[in-house]
């Protein structure tokens, strides 16, 4: 809608600072409203992308076409819910106590945004926010000793006593924290990692397994199943990959990978499959991993997975 709306930026400390003196800039940014008969004025109300689209609309009557975000995954507390999410003994919560005119409160939002959405298959990994700068979470915020923005706090379902989280802002340090204390293996964009349903005692066997022909890899899949019942669905995947390279040999193995793979690259699957397949393809990688003599196998043979082993 270019010939009814411009949006437009000037360098009013360099090349348009001419302008910028003209128009009685002296900080930024400075925002000004250009009315199509040459009249002005300055734009006081929020930053946001809704207040910036809407401010816009209102002037023209043109509406924006830009594709809302998703609903953030934060789960907002105040004083009258905190106790119920926190304090739930099921629950592993990290809290991010914030104010709203904090500008590194503001940098954090859109990392805690997608770190949230990371966690949202984890229902007993909780990603939560607290104004505390608002009147009535005030005594909330001085009971866990918030006394500058933003304060971030981990309540394990162990131990109710809050954790100060002291790690890095970016994205990856949320994520290995919260893996790391909660117990969980996701990984960035919300999949699980290369380490979910792997099991050591596990992997051991399996390369016993590979070492072995094929008789003495029949008694190691006997001999494995009280092993396994104790494992439980990740450990019968194990055997589950042992039958099939038994019935159609390690090709099969090759074949799986790159079938898996792919499903997972279109992620049109439930979370819960999602990470049912993620744990299966985690599982034979093990085993090509192991193969007597295996070499590292390129991403352009076995999936866009590879590499990272």
């Amino acid at each position: 809608m270019k010939d009814k709306v411009v949006i437009a930026q000037v360098d009013a400390d360099g090349a348009g600072k001419a302008l910028g003196s003209r128009f009685g800039v002296t900080g930024f940014p400075t925002l000004k409203w250009f009315n199509a008969d040459g009249t002005h004025e300055p734009y006081e109300s929020g930053r946001e992308l809704d207040d910036l689209t809407s401010f816009v609309t209102k002037k023209t009557g043109v509406k924006s076409n830009i594709t809302p975000p998703p609903p953030s995954q934060v789960l907002v507390l105040d004083a009258l819910t905190f106790n119920d999410v926190v304090m739930d003994k099921t629950k592993n919560v990290i809290v991010a106590f914030t104010a709203p005119w904090c500008g590194h409160c503001k940098s954090l939002k859109p990392i805690y945004d997608l770190v949230a959405s990371d966690f949202k298959a984890e229902p007993d990994c909780v990603v939560a926010i607290v104004d505390a700068d608002a009147a009535h979470n005030k005594d909330l915020a001085a009971k866990y000793d918030v006394t500058s923005f933003p304060t971030i706090k981990f309540f394990s379902k162990d131990n109710k006593e809050p954790i100060p989280y002291t790690g890095g802002r970016a994205r990856a340090d949320f994520v290995s924290f919260l893996n790391e204390h909660c117990g969980t293996s996701r990984a960035i964009g919300g999949t699980l990692n290369n380490e979910a349903g792997r099991i050591p005692e596990l992997n051991d066997i399996v390369t016993k397994f590979l070492a072995a022909n094929d008789e003495a890899r029949k008694a190691v899949v006997k001999d494995v199943s009280d092993l396994v019942s104790q494992a439980g669905e990740t450990g019968r995947h194990y055997v589950r990959v042992m039958e099939k390279v038994l019935a159609s040999g390690e090709e099969y193995l090759e074949k799986e990978v790159v079938r898996l793979g792919r499903i997972l690259d279109r992620r049109q699957l439930s979370w819960p499959k999602l990470d049912e397949m993620r744990i299966k393809e985690n599982i034979i990688k093990v085993f090509l991993e192991n193969r007597p003599g295996a070499k590292r196998f390129s991403a352009e043979g076995f999936g866009r997975d590879a590499a990272e082993l």
